[in-house]
Formats: C-alpha cells, structure tokens, sequence
C-alpha cells in the first residue's frame, strides 16, 4: 500500500493485482484442459456414433484433424475476443463469445470437410461440438465465481477513479459497493472545476478536478476511470481525455444517470455519432399477464403434488406438539392493495400475537418488517419449518387462488403498506411472491431499504427468464439457510 499525495487530499492506494493480468491466460489454460479432455472423450466414444463409418480412413483421419480442429478452435474464440482483459467477471458477453466462436468452427470444419472431401468422422464432430460448447461455458462460469469469490475476499480488484459532481459519484460509488463481486475499488474522485470540496458526502476524498483527468489517473495508478454526470463541460472534453488516455493502460467506462435498470430495457443506437441510450418503459405489466400466471398455475399445482409428503409430516408434527392448529391465516396486502388471507404452517405459539407487542419494545422496533433471531415464540416443529422455509408451502395454495406468484415481493402487512412512501408503492403493482429478489440476496438478513430496493428492482426489470433464476437460486438459499429466522 502506497500513498498518493495530491492538491486536496493525501489517500492509501491499493497496489495492483497481479493476477488481473494473469486472467486472459488463466481462462485460456481453463479452455486448454476442457477442449482436450472433449477431444479425447469425442474421439473414444465416435465408435458408438459413427453407426456408417467403419473404414480405416475416417479413423486414421483422426490423428490429423483434431488436434487442428482443436486448434482452429482456440483461435477462434482468440479472434472474437473471448481472452480480452475486460471480459471477466460480470455480463453475458464472455459466454456469447465463447458460444459464437464455437459455432463458427463447428460450421467452417463442417463446410471445410464437405468442400475438400474429407472423412471426418461424424460422431467424433457430435461429440466435440455437442459436448464441448457447453462444457466451455461451464468452465468460464466456474472460473467467475472463482473471480467474485476472490474478489468478494480483497483480491482481484480494480482502482477506480470516479470523475463527476459529488452526488452522482457517491450514487455509482455506492452500487460499486453494494456489488464486490464487480471487483472496483473506488480510491477517488475527480469533481468539476468550480467544485473545491475535499471529500464527498460519503466520504470519498476529492484528488482535483475532471479536466485533469490524464494527469490524476497515471499519478494514482488507476486502472478505470467512470465518467459520471456533472464530470465535463462538454462532448469535445470527454473525446480530448480519450485521446490522452489511450497510451494509458486503463479503461474508461461513462457511467450514465441510470440505476436500477436491467440491460434488456436498455438499448443503444447511435445516431449522427451521438450513441443515444433508449429505456425501455417498467415491465411491471408484463408480470400481470396471462403467461405469467399460467406458468403460476402449473407451477404449484405440480409443486403440491411433489411436497404432499411434506405437508403430511409437517402436519403431525404441528397437531403433535401442542394440539393447536396447523395453519397460520394472516391478512396480507396483494395486488393493488387488495387484502388476502395469506396461508402459513403455524410456527408459533397460539399467544403469539399477544407477545409481538412486549418483544417489539424489546427489541427497539423502529417500522418496516419485524424479524428477530431466536424468537421465544417460535415452537420446536417451528424451527425446523422455518429454517428451510417449509412453514409456507401453504403458500401454493395462494398461488393457484391468483392471491400470489411463486415469484413476486415479499406479501406485506397492511400496516406496514400504510406506512409505505410513493416509491414503496410499486411493490403493490403485481403479485407478492413465495419467493424473490429478497429470498435470494440475504432473506431476513437484508435491511428494508435493501429489500424494498430489490423488490422494486424486480417490478420494474421482470421477466420470466428472471422468474426461472430466482427460482433456481432459491433452492440454493432454501437449503443454506442464510438469513432464515
């Protein structure tokens, strides 16, 4: 660690990680290992495919095209940019590029075989390509959770300089905060010329201003700059700092006034050189429609089916322990605000509602949702229903009702939408869900400025494919039980 003294502040900088560098290499040693480990799969196995082919030719053709096919392949990945320094760790482009460059080899030794008429072997070709693809992508995914694990532990990270007025610096430095993963480290600012603070409100400190961008980004040693609103007077500044910082190993990234706005609502089109950014409108509409609710429908009818064992224990279990009953109803705000009996296994003592009052006062409840570790309310059958969340299984019957979604915001209370503010309204625009954003990210461990952010995420960026990955995500969550309580 080093320090950086400058014209306002004197800051600790981060060295640079070495292992950035290494990334490239170590994605194309990851892509060596599985492209030889297909290749010798597809060329062990070609003889139960291969049901035309028994000629000595095609399988003495072998020994010459597949190490060029192999070859030809991880220049073709090169070529498409599927090694570039800035490709790992976060966005679907990594994989689209691996994805693209093994197509375009699968078809160019397709058509190159055809037009030389060369015997390849076809089942060797249905292996290597039909295994390899995915197995290639599989690797680059187990390769960035490597890369956000490491980062999430202080390794890996990139020295960011953030060049703007000092709210919108604060606004992109908080999210690079929120998400480690991204690997940004935020050491300064660059503010406006009239601007002569020292830090900014969340105390980033201020190295000079953002016409000095070139000079302040090789005296740090920063490895991205952003580009945020209020940072320069005009386009021909921004294309000047360009230009200077193109000798300069470091990437700049424009940092639009846009949060909170998944990358399918975005499009870019440029326009007279202008590369003007369309928003698509909230998608909260589209979780309303017919093909959402079917998918609802079907859904938990077949998820009652597969737990019916589970709601036959947990109903002995509950009747059991103290005789009372097996459900919970409590009222719940739904769509629009339309109140619902929500369904619940019982995990409580019958008195329960008579102590939240006492426990509230204890605990220094201040508003929003009311969750403590180690209730003393909670009953021993209970614990168990709620550590892996089986106590809302009767939740399903709500979905098939149309009073939930298996994905959607957390149901409130009304007491708690009474108190809601102009933005917390919009969780009210589609179904609360059995699971979401919420259950994914953290579940009870989570603020409610955090759950509430990611519930209105989800309103307004929803789409099935989304509604399939919180549900994948949330059988990982289920049964790690983090924030369950």
């Amino acid at each position: 660690m080093t320090l950086l003294s400058t014209g306002r502040q004197r800051l600790s900088i981060v060295a640079p990680s070495r292992a950035l560098r290494v990334l490239p290499l170590t994605a194309l040693v990851v892509d060596v290992v599985i492209m030889v480990g297909v290749g010798t799969v597809a060329g062990l196995g070609r003889e139960r495919l291969d049901v035309f082919e028994t000629s000595a030719s095609v399988v003495d053709s072998l020994g010459l095209a597949a190490p060029l096919i192999l070859l030809g392949w991880m220049f073709a990945i090169f070529a498409l940019g599927g090694y570039r320094p800035n490709l790992f760790g976060a966005g679907t482009d990594e994989y689209k590029r691996v994805v693209n460059a093994s197509l375009l080899t699968a078809g160019l030794v397709g058509i190159g075989c055809y037009m030389a008429r060369f015997a390849l072997s076809r089942g060797f070709f249905v292996l290597a390509f039909g295994l390899g693809i995915p197995a290639l992508v599989l690797g680059r995914f187990l390769l960035r959770r490597a890369i956000h694990s490491a980062r999430r532990h202080g390794a890996l990270l990139q020295r960011v300089l953030i060049a703007g007025s000092r709210a919108h610096v604060d606004e992109i430095a908080s999210v690079l905060r929120r998400e480690p993963w991204l690997g940004y480290h935020v050491i300064g600012a660059l503010t406006p010329e009239y601007d002569l603070s020292d830090e900014t409100a969340s105390g980033i400190p201020v190295l000079g201003n953002a016409d000095e961008a070139t000079s302040l980004v090789e005296a740090s040693g920063a490895d991205v700059i952003f580009f945020a609103g209020g940072a320069l007077a005009s386009a021909g500044q921004m294309r000047k700092i360009v230009w200077d910082l193109e000798h300069h190993d470091v990437q700049v990234v424009v940092a639009p006034s846009v949060t909170e706005i998944s990358s399918d609502r975005i499009r870019v089109r440029p326009v007279g050189g202008l590369p003007l950014m369309h928003i698509d409108p909230p998608t909260a509409i589209d979780a309303s429609r017919w093909g959402k609710r079917l998918f609802d429908i079907v859904g938990s009818l077949s998820l009652l089916l597969a737990f019916a064992p589970l709601f036959l224990l947990a109903t002995i279990q509950i009747k059991w322990h103290d005789r009372g009953p097996v459900l919970f109803r409590q009222t719940r705000s739904g769509r629009d605000g339309h109140a619902f009996s929500c369904l619940k296994f019982r995990t409580m003592v019958r008195d329960a509602e008579s102590l939240l009052a006492k426990l509230q006062v204890e605990q220094g409840y201040a508003g929003g949702l009311f969750k403590m570790e180690n209730d003393p309310r909670i009953t021993r059958p209970g614990r168990w229903l709620r550590r892996y969340s089986l106590d809302e299984l009767p939740q399903l019957v709500n979905v098939l009702r149309g009073d939930m979604s298996l994905v959607g915001p957390r149901p409130p209370l009304p007491v708690e939408v009474a108190s809601y503010d102009v933005d917390a309204q919009r969780r009210l625009r589609v179904r609360p869900g059995m699971t979401g954003l919420w259950q994914v990210s953290g579940r009870s461990d989570l603020s409610w400025t955090e759950a509430v952010r990611l519930d209105l995420y989800y309103v307004d960026n929803w789409s099935m494919l989304q509604d399939v990955s919180i549900l994948a995500k949330t059988v990982g969550a289920v049964f790690g039980s983090r924030g369950a309580y």
